[in-house]
């Protein structure tokens, strides 16, 4: 697992853009092979998906042939409610991009068997050859998508009854209201987004400092279920400095140091968006020490 910090919620948006962007554009998408992308809602993705709009409109991303599926949608809110995520998805990304709706999957809160539509969810992603990528947020408690906490590692597609403090946590949609909130909503499993082949989620903010901390520091729990990452092959988390108000000094000066170490002995030419390393700078034997990331 990689941990990538950035001073701040816009740095950490722009890192995650410009990731997404180059992993959909080397993957060279087409119709026969479409680059299929997991995607949150809530405030966390909204500048990383402000920056993918910019990147359309100056044509250095396409998504003619990118497949979405989201994670997660409330139950009994009209799909043209302001505050279903179906709106949500239309109005802060999809309407602004070269996607075909026929490609966008989102569950439905409204289904008539909502089982069968988690069902059918699960399959539509397994027709189409799995999820390339997966971004997620997390809340406070450490929960991604609607897994909260207590929920299997598991899981899968299926109905969910919302923890109290997601509850509350998401009130300020509903004009402060927690009466006006949705009690029940359709996720994606904890597995469902694992099973993707590449994981990435974003944290920001010091009210995910200790959900952060928990992931990263503690064991695979279902009670923080963002720990799973911990399992993933490849996984990257992306947080800004004040996420990692709970985290060890030496915990936050490790990750950032292999940062340091890539760019001084590897170079960014010789490193793959996912990490690997190509080769080293020829001359990196010959070079005197290296100071100190925090020299």
């Amino acid at each position: 697992m990689r941990l990538i910090i950035r001073e701040d919620y816009d740095e950490v948006s722009n890192y995650v853009a410009n990731y997404i962007k180059e992993r959909v554009n080397q993957f060279a998408p087409t119709a026969e092979r479409p680059f299929v992308l997991g995607l949150p809602t809530g405030s966390s993705p909204i500048g990383t998906y402000n920056k993918l709009v910019d990147f359309c409109k100056s044509g250095e991303l396409s998504f003619e042939h990118v497949i979405t599926f989201n994670m997660d949608e409330y139950v009994g809110l009209p799909k043209n409610h302001p505050q279903s995520y179906h709106t949500f998805m239309w109005s802060n990304l999809f309407a602004h991009l070269n996607i075909k709706p026929e490609n966008v999957h989102i569950l439905d809160g409204n289904a008539p068997d909502l089982d069968e539509e988690c069902k059918e969810f699960e399959a539509k992603i397994a027709r189409v050859g799995g999820i390339e990528l997966f971004l997620g947020g997390i809340g406070p408690d450490g929960h991604i998508a609607f897994n909260e906490p207590g929920s299997s590692l598991t899981s899968r597609t299926r109905v969910k009854t919302l923890a109290y403090e997601t509850i509350i946590a998401n009130a300020r949609f509903f004009d402060g209201d927690i009466g006006k909130v949705p009690k029940l909503a359709l996720t994606v499993g904890v597995a469902t987004v694992m099973d993707a082949r590449e994981v990435v989620v974003t944290i920001t903010g010091a009210h995910k400092a200790i959900a952060l901390a928990k992931c990263i520091e503690e064991g695979v729990n279902h009670m923080w279920t963002v720990s799973a990452i911990q399992m993933h092959p490849k996984g990257l988390i992306v947080c800004d400095e004040d996420s990692t108000l709970e985290l060890h000094v030496k915990t936050v000066k490790y990750f950032k140091s292999i940062e340091h170490v890539h760019q001084a002995l590897i170079g960014t030419e010789n490193l793959s968006l996912q990490g690997g390393v190509k080769q080293i700078r020829p001359t990196v034997f010959n070079q005197r020490p290296m100071n100190h990331p925090y020299e």
